[in-house]
């Protein structure tokens, strides 16, 4: 199948090796139970795969601080303590396991945009969290806020589209351009009020210049496909309101019925949903460019349904 035809997933030790350890919520089995799901469905078959990519130094610092970006490369050489405040631990390896997320995120948006494929997924990718300055929530480098500048300044894109639909609020991705209309944000979460980080209030619509270019949609604790459904048009309006020119999805899978540190009740069928009506708004008003990153989830079973089931919907 030739590159332009669909979907490019990346696939590859590499990207496995972003984890935190047996311990640890984040940890070493994510990525197998993508991997050994996507090829028993025989969806290697309906995609190009493509190998992980390391990042640079100078993309890391597109988004993040010259000041952090030494602290993580030292940490990871020492690989004691903690980059945060006792999410994120500081094992070693990380500053590289955490360069090939970035890393191949940058190659597949390089790839939509010089029109080699039409879209692209990423599983172990959408480290929404991290700050410019600082790690947070299991994210050590934001690869959304990389690739966000990158399409900017790289790629001379003038609209970026952000949807997130992880239990978690994207506050690094939020906060990071809340004054910045460039980016055309939306974000459906668990209540603030009730999970991590404690943003995300329906009233954060950006400010300045970007004043209403920002769509945060907190939803109740054990909230279904039925309520996902019942919200999900308002994504879609923000998105034909503001004509972006490519959408970046964040589809974690931790808001799915059964993960162990949040309390939403999506299925699989959610992210299906989300998947394809997105691949539609691409096809409609950005070429088709649409760059899916695989986000949180910490069940096994839930990320090998979740994450298949949106590249069933991407292929």
């Amino acid at each position: 199948m030739e590159e332009s035809a669909g979907l490019s997933v990346y696939l590859g030790e590499a990207l496995g090796r972003y984890h935190f350890g047996e311990a640890h919520p984040f940890g070493p089995l994510r990525y197998p139970a993508f991997e050994q799901a996507f090829r028993a469905r025989g969806l290697d078959r309906r995609c190009v795969q493509a190998e992980p990519v390391v990042a640079g130094e100078e993309a890391l610092l597109r988004f993040h601080t010259p000041e952090y970006v030494a602290r993580v490369k030292a940490a990871s050489k020492l690989g004691v303590g903690y980059l945060d405040y006792g999410d994120t631990p500081a094992v070693r390896g990380i500053y590289e396991a955490t360069a090939f997320v970035v890393g191949s995120v940058l190659d597949g948006l390089e790839r939509i945009v010089r029109g080699r494929t039409r879209r692209v997924f990423v599983p172990i990718a959408g480290l929404h969290h991290a700050r410019r300055d600082s790690a947070a929530g299991f994210c050590v480098f934001n690869d959304c806020g990389v690739a966000i500048e990158t399409a900017f300044s790289i790629h001379g894109l003038e609209r970026v589209a952000y949807v997130d639909i992880d239990a978690h609020h994207g506050d690094g991705v939020f906060y990071a351009f809340e004054s910045d209309p460039r980016l055309i944000f939306a974000d459906l979460h668990q209540d603030g009020r009730t999970l991590y980080p404690g943003t995300g209030a329906a009233e954060e619509t950006g400010r300045g210049p970007a004043k209403g270019t920002k769509l945060n949609i907190p939803m109740a604790p054990g909230a279904d496909d039925a309520a996902f459904l019942k919200q999900w048009p308002r994504v879609e309006a923000h998105l034909e309101r503001f004509q972006p020119q490519i959408i970046l999805f964040q589809c974690g899978v931790d808001s799915l019925r059964g993960d162990p540190i949040t309390a939403m009740a999506y299925s699989e069928h959610a992210h299906a949903h989300a998947a394809a009506r997105l691949r539609a708004l691409a096809d409609a008003i950005c070429e088709g460019r649409l760059l899916a990153m695989g986000g949180g989830g910490y069940d096994l079973d839930n990320i090998a349904r979740g994450w298949n089931a949106v590249v069933e919907a991407l292929a």
